[in-house]
């Protein structure tokens, strides 16, 4: 491969790149269903008030951690609102891994990344924009990704519409074996903790812990798994619920899409 062809392959990798990493923020909410024991009414019946206190809080302040194996070492911190659709907005820095020495190549290691209920957008370096047309964002219509990748592409829209907090706790309810842990400590507040094996179809069983307040809110969760790249960490906490969170659409004239990036001659194409 020739260092132009080797040069363009990488940027249009980075692309992808910018949208998987965004994408392993949470895992996905389609849990398979078994024929296993239940957990306790008390349980259950606990969580389902979590669930619908999380939900009625409409957005939360939010910071996160993410490692995948040896690919991905990354952390994020912004708001998220859920009140009609994904909006929010965060800032993801790549600490370690691949995927954080392929965006330093490409001149980045941090990107701006705004929700909107239709897609998401990430602004990216000035190496992306001198490739661009002098455009720094690219968006990502959910849309687009489910016809350009299939199934693939429809996984990954359905996990970053599922970045909220009270995802965590649908997927303890689908879990056999979700129990309560006991009472502990998180950021200075008296917390229940819950944890239980979540089984997410096409994938090994994953672990999923979550820590409540008195006021039936999430404030911290981890999930745990396996991955084709490696072992699977993020540990998130939630905070200020009912923040402000309204995001605007970056300009127009700054923004280019995913599709047509991705087309045959794009960027220089891939000859």
């Amino acid at each position: 491969m020739t260092s132009t062809r080797a040069r363009r392959s990488a940027f249009r990798v980075a692309l992808l790149t910018a949208l998987t990493a965004l994408a392993a923020c949470t895992f996905s909410d389609r849990s398979e269903e078994r024929d296993s024991p239940k957990p306790s009414r008390a349980v259950t019946a606990a969580l389902r008030t979590v669930e619908r206190s999380t939900d009625g809080a409409e957005s939360a302040r939010v910071r996160s951690t993410t490692t995948v194996g040896s690919a991905l070492s990354m952390k994020a911190h912004g708001t998220l609102a859920w009140h009609d659709g994904l909006t929010g907005a965060l800032t993801i820095t790549y600490t370690g891994g691949t995927t954080a020495e392929t965006m330093r190549r490409l001149g980045t290691t941090s990107m701006q990344a705004r929700y909107l209920p239709d897609a998401y957008y990430a602004r990216m370096g000035e190496a992306f924009a001198e490739k661009a047309d002098g455009k720094h964002w690219i968006k990502y219509a959910y849309e687009d990704l489910e016809r350009l990748a299939g199934s693939s592409g429809a996984d990954l829209a359905d996990q970053m519409r599922g970045t909220v907090p009270h995802t965590s706790v649908k997927l303890l309810l689908s879990s056999t074996d979700v129990r309560k842990v006991g009472e502990e400590t998180v950021s200075g507040e008296r917390t229940t903790r819950y944890s239980g094996t979540v089984r997410v179809a096409g994938a090994a069983p994953q672990t999923v812990d979550i820590w409540v307040d008195d006021r039936n809110l999430l404030v911290k969760k981890v999930e745990k798994g396996r991955t084709a790249t490696g072992q699977l960490t993020q540990t998130a906490y939630y905070s200020d619920y009912g923040v402000k969170a309204a995001v605007e659409k970056p300009p127009a004239g700054d923004t280019a899409d995913l599709e047509e990036l991705l087309e045959e001659g794009a960027l220089g194409g891939t000859s």
